[in-house]
């Protein structure tokens, strides 16, 4: 797996983890500002970003999961922060569910855990594409076979479609400071051959990642771990309200709602590590 790293080794372990359509990448302007303080670590999903893409790998979030703990034990990493971004939250949390040992903080940033934090206008049609499965047999039809396409039409193959997750939210006097690379790069990774395959797969299989938010929430009551929330408050994919609801299942909760939208760091990255420095600095010892 392809990953970054930066920072001394002796000070707190923070893994980044990207999300949608990105890879870790979207991480170039916080990785230098924490590695000041912390041993920096964000790792490309297989299928993502500089990560070769296996053809025999089965392309579901139980498997990133997986392959996320192949990955922390191969860079012998047993105790971390967690920043949980989009993708990122579902991966963390399968993940944290059979491994909850060694997870020193989380900072989630725009990374959902609750139906209602699904933003209704993003997600219709992906929850039209997940109705069309076969509920006997749980294999694709007819109907799921031409959803995808019109997806892979509006999310993959239109440039659009990656642009404005970068810029829709973001207030238009601060749309000139998010580098035009991001979303190119995005893009044109998302658009190699195979890849599209690939993320239609997982948007098809985040419907199970919805089936175990009770499970995610459970993690976060149990396991007593403090979370930063630095949540991007216009968001339309994941709206503000899955910040809020982490008060009902976290204990030790900080909330800060930034004028941004989903990809908040592209504006934001200075006031984000100062947030994490502050709260890593007073929560983990």
């Amino acid at each position: 797996m392809f990953y970054r790293e930066a920072g001394s080794s002796l000070n707190p372990t923070i893994v980044l983890l990207h999300g949608f359509p990105s890879s870790s990448h979207q991480y170039r302007l916080l990785i230098p500002l924490l590695a000041l303080s912390f041993h920096v670590i964000a790792p490309d999903y297989p299928g993502f970003g500089f990560t070769l893409a296996p053809d025999n790998f089965e392309y579901s979030f139980a498997s990133l999961a997986t392959t996320f703990g192949y990955f922390l034990d191969a860079i012998n990493v047993t105790k971390y922060a967690a920043y949980i971004f989009d993708y990122g939250a579902p991966i963390f949390f399968r993940h944290a569910l059979q491994n909850p040992n060694g997870v020193t903080a989380i900072i989630a940033q725009n990374g959902n855990a609750y139906v209602q934090g699904l933003g209704q206008t993003f997600w219709a049609p992906l929850e039209q594409y997940w109705a069309s499965v076969d509920p006997q047999t749980g294999q694709p039809t007819n109907q799921t076979y031409a959803i995808a396409e019109q997806l892979r039409a509006a999310v993959i193959e239109d440039p659009a479609g990656t642009k404005t997750q970068y810029t829709t939210g973001t207030p238009q006097d601060q749309l000139s400071q998010i580098a035009p690379e991001s979303w190119t790069l995005d893009y044109y990774l998302l658009n190699r051959p195979g890849i599209p395959d690939i993320q239609l797969d997982l948007l098809l299989d985040y419907r199970n990642n919805v089936a175990m938010y009770p499970q995610f929430q459970s993690y976060l009551r149990e396991s007593n771990v403090p979370v930063l929330a630095a949540w991007g408050e216009n968001d339309i994919i994941f709206p503000p309200i899955g910040a809020e609801l982490l008060k009902t299942d976290v204990r030790d909760l900080e909330i800060h709602l930034l004028n941004a939208g989903h990809f908040l760091l592209e504006t934001n990255s200075p006031t984000v590590a100062d947030l994490i420095a502050s709260f890593m600095h007073r929560k983990v010892h």
